[in-house]
């Protein structure tokens, strides 16, 4: 029977091991981290009941391989649920009922600005001598 002084020496001579190979295949050095530390306190709490593995290394490399799949899954589902929540807020917040909508609620005001000019404004700015007056004006409006 292995003792718990000989699985705890044995794992910290694998954890640099079990990292480093983590990190060249993911290249993630944070993600790798915390699946190794997953992998290590699974070990520690199975091995002494079960007994060390026949191959240590691979049974923690497999281990947190497969605890980073699973945070990256993880995330991606997070994501994804992030997104269409933002996606489905953002339909309702926009959304102009049609004619035939049962919705009591008003449009929402249209915030658009039309600028129109006319040939009697152009004349009248040309007349008082400030031809480029109506340009400026529409300038300071359209933020240009």
């Amino acid at each position: 029977m292995t003792t718990a002084r000989d699985i705890d020496g044995l794992l910290r001579g694998l954890v640099p091991q079990v990292l480093g190979t983590l990190v060249h295949r993911y290249g993630d050095f944070d993600s790798c981290e915390d699946a190794t530390q997953e992998a290590l306190l699974t070990a520690a709490v199975q091995w002494p009941e079960a007994g060390v593995p026949d191959n240590p290394r691979g049974w923690l490399l497999t281990v947190a391989t497969r605890r980073l799949i699973d945070q990256q899954r993880s995330g991606i589902a997070r994501r994804k649920r992030e997104l269409a929540t933002v996606v489905r807020e953002s339909a309702d917040r926009y959304r102009i009922p049609g004619p035939d909508s049962d919705s009591d609620r008003p449009p929402e005001r249209d915030d658009t600005l039309t600028l129109r000019g006319t040939p009697a404004l152009g004349r009248r700015c040309a007349a008082a001598g400030r031809p480029g007056r109506l340009r400026v004006a529409a300038a300071r409006v359209g933020g240009s």
